[in-house]
């Protein structure tokens, strides 16, 4: 298996030399770069080009989530997890509409933060039900009007159902039993569905059910 190629990207020194360590043992990742602000972590990513940048949100004067946005927008391929010690939804949804794939507590336990991480960078994992019940609880109300952007209408009625389905928190089989079609039909639609709306991964696509009102709770 070919490594992940990590960059850190964090403003404190201790916290950098905290993550590495818990990096370095494990064999499906290689840090290739450290950054201690917002401007040298877009530098970085154009000197090395790594698969995953790992990026504190509080740093100035660039903080970690404009400096998703102009990653993203250069480097779409670039997977971004964002690293914070509180899970502050506002700032974890406006990531994820960044890009991002989600988001490390940084005071979660060794293990339990690689487990998260490689769930992370698993497209075919399911999305972390704690991540999905916090914005839902801060965006449970439907937007009065749609927002620039993909709208749930270029969706069809059954991509529509299992949109629902996957903000519930459900992964493929358990749709699938649902609407009483097969797995591989749910993995077919979910492939049109994130290619439709612009997203790369279901956690993206929770957050833009949760905002668009097309949850079923």
């Amino acid at each position: 298996m070919v490594p992940f190629r990590i960059v850190i990207v964090d403003d404190h020194p201790l916290a950098r030399r905290a993550i590495r360590s818990m990096l370095e043992p494990a064999s499906d990742f290689e840090i290739v770069g450290e950054a201690d602000s917002g401007e040298a972590a877009i530098r970085l990513c154009q000197d090395v080009a790594p698969d995953v940048v790992l990026m504190d949100i509080h740093m100035s004067p660039m903080n970690g989530l404009e400096a998703t946005r102009h990653i993203k927008q250069t480097y779409a391929a670039i997977r971004i997890v964002m690293l914070t010690v509180s899970d502050d939804v506002a700032d974890l949804f406006t990531a994820l509409q960044f890009g991002a794939q989600g988001y490390l507590l940084k005071n979660m336990d060794p293990d339990e933060w690689l487990t998260y991480l490689r769930a992370l960078l698993d497209d075919n994992s399911e999305v972390a039900r704690g991540m999905a019940d916090k914005l839902f609880a801060r965006f449970r109300a439907p937007v009065n009007a749609a927002p620039p952007g993909p709208v749930p209408g270029m969706l069809t009625v059954r991509e529509q159902e299992i949109t629902a389905y996957v903000a519930q928190g459900d992964n493929n089989r358990q749709i699938a039993e649902k609407l009483l079609i097969s797995e591989h039909t749910v993995k077919n639609h979910m492939k049109n569905i994130l290619v439709k709306l612009g997203l790369e991964n279901r956690v993206q696509l929770t957050a833009f059910a949760i905002k668009h009102g097309m949850t079923r709770k």
